[in-house]
């Protein structure tokens, strides 16, 4: 009995010394780096819905949920006659103001100052047979052969006759002078005008067809042939799937030694063995509180930072939400500046 007391205290001495050890060790052990940092998140994309800058009916859709769409591949297209319609009118405005100005410009044509100078000299023979019959009615008048109201008709058309010159010299010089310059401005500006009506019809032409503004994936047709699509109402979603990120949070501790342009590993279950290269392109400024979403063996009230990891996805192998792990290497792995193009190719 004795002796199995002895055993049992020896135990427990041997159990405190290997605790004071451990703990000894623990305390003084070397401070090893890590050569990574591990982050955990999920896949997200970009999402894009396209809308026709004008109302009309839907004529054609010209891809499927699914379809892979490039940069600048036509999608969608509207009923395009009254815009057709629209861009034959400015067009014909245009042509008829420039018209316009182009005899404004040419000035009075020969034919034009010939006959203003043919109504001078008509004007001119009125007067002379206005003054002579005036002298004539004179002579009469003072010798008692005509009334006095005689003279004063004579004299009435004499006036007249005058007048006429006048007004006919006016108009001879306004011929030869040709259009005034306000007039002539005003005439370009109506030019300039239809020429940004006539720019802004083919304009709204040319959106009747919609157009994919980079390459992504068809996600979701929301209008169908023959709806009326309107600028407020999206036809359909692309999805921007090259390149994809990964959301993930790094916590306070680990964040000095991450930086953006860092590559980095991507991980996912659903390809087992395979690492998918990318680079960190974003983190943000400020903390916040570890989403729920996040599976990490932290703590949930630390704060952490947000990160955005980017990867090219050429081959669609990552999808929005999967979620994913992403190993940054901490040696031989400085910052980079990353092209923005770097997934075109």
């Amino acid at each position: 009995m004795l002796q199995s007391k002895r055993l049992s205290l020896l135990v427990v001495f041997v159990v405190i010394v290997a605790a004071v050890a451990g703990a000894a060790w623990y305390l003084t052990r070397p401070n090893v780096a890590p050569s990574a940092v591990t982050l955990y998140g999920n896949i997200d994309i970009r999402q894009v819905q396209l809308a026709f800058n004008d109302a009309g009916r839907i004529q054609q859709l010209l891809v499927q949920e699914g379809d892979h769409v490039h940069k600048g591949q036509a999608v969608a297209k509207l009923d395009a006659l009254r815009f057709q319609d629209a861009v034959a009118h400015a067009a014909a405005s245009l042509l008829a103001q420039k018209s316009v100005l182009a005899r404004m410009r040419a000035g009075s044509r020969p034919q034009e100052i010939a006959e203003a100078k043919a109504g001078v000299e008509a004007a001119q023979a009125a007067v002379q047979n206005a003054q002579i019959t005036y002298a004539r009615q004179e002579t009469l008048v003072q010798a008692d052969f005509l009334p006095k109201q005689s003279l004063d008709n004579a004299a009435q058309t004499l006036k007249t006759s005058q007048a006429e010159l006048q007004r006919a010299r006016q108009a001879l010089s306004l011929v030869v002078q040709g259009p005034r310059k306000e007039d002539i401005a005003a005439a370009e500006a109506q030019v300039q005008a239809d020429k940004a009506a006539l720019a802004l019809a083919q304009r709204e032409l040319t959106d009747a067809e919609l157009i994919a503004p980079e390459a992504g994936v068809v996600e979701n047709r929301i209008l169908e042939v023959g709806d009326m699509a309107a600028p407020q109402t999206p036809v359909m979603t692309i999805a921007l799937d090259n390149p994809v990120w990964v959301r993930a949070y790094v916590s306070e501790r680990e964040l000095g030694r991450l930086a953006p342009g860092m590559r980095a590993e991507i991980q996912s279950d659903s390809f087992p063995g395979q690492r998918l290269a990318g680079w960190i392109g974003f983190i943000s400024p400020t903390a916040e509180f570890t989403p729920k979403s996040v599976q990490t063996t932290e703590l949930r009230t630390e704060l952490v930072y947000r990160v955005r990891v980017y990867a090219c996805n050429p081959q669609g192998k990552l999808r929005l939400g999967m979620p994913v792990t992403v190993d940054v290497p901490l040696s031989n792995n400085p910052p980079r500046t990353i092209p923005s193009d770097v997934c075109k190719g």
